[in-house]
């Protein structure tokens, strides 16, 4: 006897999600279900409900904070479950899930069962443009420096005139931005410039000539480090996620000349006919490429003759920081921008106006010739050994929950910069341990203190070991939820000691 019953989930009549494609398609025939009621997931649900669609938000939480999201969606119209995300409704024709769900969570596996595809914010995003004229996405992943490349991406297409914004990871959903409107009802940017995370990317469809897919007008990849293996399962695995960016690129892959692991991302794409490689790298640039040239930053690729003609677009000293990683990331920026056509001009203007966000490589304060730096940003030990590679003689604070990683590469690399480390946190041993065996005479003093004085020590004792032209240097490699809600409360406890030391407050 066959057994008829629905498979969950199912819907007997369910629409061509194929015809799902472009501002104008039936949204309202769409029944949804969207997994996850944090800031991309609540954007995924207001975009559906304005459109028309039925939709159903999940989402584990349960507490305060999930109930007053809850209720802000369910005044749009949408059908709320908390308590509960692993379960897939009745009656849906597409999951859009929230970038952080892992791809192994029970609802997916559901959905798979059923037949029912997953989007992620980003997909959806793409697919609410309008058919025509929509606004071109210049894109940026990698392990560290997305957010900082991507604001300086969106300053220099402002320097020319554009109106563009950095979305997506970086704070702002991506959805939010496609459907913003002026006020004459047009579309808010001219073009958008997104960072996109391993997470966003995974969920993205794959992208073949002639598809609707989600494609970029030029895309980068910063670096490649080994994050998130947890998740994905493997560096193989994270790191061809990192490359779906590059998936139907139309104009330029830009890839970083001193990471061979995002070049060879660039080798396996799939690209638009014409899509070019365009390295970035420290050095002067050979043909197709963007470095440097003694204090000026360069361009070879986008330039009438590249074999014997270069543009010349800023100098060092208009990055802020000049720190090498820093100066890399404004290249990688300024390579996307000129991929879109920007002048020279705007990208040396829209370099000098900005300014990097909280926590990254932050100058807190010189005191006794002592320069003191917030790296707090730096969660991992790739982020870590760019900021130990910026100064001379270093007193490194380290430490934290570190996420299962090893630092005996990330040591070895940094011993010869480091006058001594001041280590805190959970994790702290598995750094002393890399230590002894890399830098056995490197100084090192622990703070096992775990209360909210315990940076006021750690600072102490960074200012002990620090002698005048040294750099005191927080760039813990590790994440801070052991000590901290999160690295920016790390970073302003480190601030708030060091101006302590000085004697600027009380």
């Amino acid at each position: 006897m066959t057994d008829e019953r629905p498979v969950p989930g199912h819907r007997a009549t369910a629409p061509d999600l194929g015809a799902f494609d472009h501002l104008d398609a039936p949204w309202g025939e769409l029944s949804a279900c969207v997994v996850g009621a944090g800031i991309s997931g609540a954007s995924a649900a207001r975009a559906l409900r304005e459109l028309g669609a039925r939709v159903v938000v999940v989402d584990g939480a349960d507490d305060e904070h999930a109930r007053s999201r809850a209720a802000d969606l369910t005044a749009i119209g949408a059908t709320v479950r908390l308590g509960d995300d692993t379960t897939l409704p009745d009656g849906v024709d597409v999951v859009v899930t929230s970038p952080g769900m892992r791809p192994d969570a029970p609802l997916f596996a559901a959905a798979a069962k059923a037949g029912i595809p997953v989007w992620g914010d980003v997909e959806l995003a793409w697919r609410v443009r309008p058919r025509e004229g929509a606004a071109p996405w210049l894109a940026i992943t990698g392990t560290n420096g997305k957010t900082t490349t991507v604001r300086m991406l969106a300053s220099i297409l402002a320097a020319a005139g554009l109106r563009a914004e950095a979305v997506g990871n970086v704070g702002t959903p991506v959805l939010d931005a496609v459907l913003a409107r002026d006020e004459r009802g047009g579309q808010a940017y001219d073009v958008l410039a997104l960072e996109l995370s391993s997470f966003q990317l995974h969920w993205l469809s794959p992208w073949q000539e002639g598809s609707r897919a989600p494609r970029m007008r030029a895309a980068a990849v910063l670096n490649i480090a080994p994050d998130h293996l947890d998740w994905h399962g493997s560096s193989e695995a994270y790191a061809a996620d990192k490359g779906r960016i590059f998936a139907g690129a139309e104009v330029a892959c830009v890839y970083n000349l001193a990471d061979p692991a995002t070049e060879e991302l660039v080798r396996e794409a799939d690209v638009t006919e014409g899509c070019r490689a365009i390295g970035f790298g420290l050095g002067a640039p050979g043909p197709s490429g963007f470095g440097v040239v003694e204090d000026l930053l360069v361009d070879r690729a986008f330039v009438a003759d590249p074999r014997t003609e270069a543009a010349e677009l800023a100098q060092v000293a208009d990055v802020v920081p000049a720190a090498p990683h820093n100066v890399a990331n404004a290249l990688a920026a300024a390579a996307l921008a000129r991929a879109y056509g920007v002048g020279p001009e705007a990208v040396r203007e829209g370099l000098r106006a900005f300014r990097p966000d909280a926590h990254r490589i932050a100058h807190v304060a010189t005191v006794e010739d002592v320069t003191y730096i917030d790296d707090s940003k730096a969660t991992n030990g790739h982020a870590a050994a760019a900021s130990l590679a910026a100064y001379p003689s270093t007193v490194w604070i380290a430490g934290g929950l570190a996420k299962g990683a090893s630092f005996d590469e990330l040591v070895a690399g940094a011993r010869d910069h480091l006058r001594g480390v001041v280590l805190l946190g959970a994790d702290r041993a598995v750094i002393r341990d890399a230590l002894a065996r890399h830098a056995p005479d490197v100084p090192v003093s622990e703070v096992d203190a775990t209360d909210t004085g315990a940076m006021d020590l750690v600072v102490r004792k960074a200012a002990e070991l620090a002698r005048p032209g040294d750099t005191v240097l927080l760039a813990p490699a590790c994440a801070s939820m052991d000590m901290f809600s999160n690295y920016g409360a790390r970073g302003d406890a480190f601030a708030e000691a060091v101006h302590r030391l000085s004697g600027d407050v009380s």
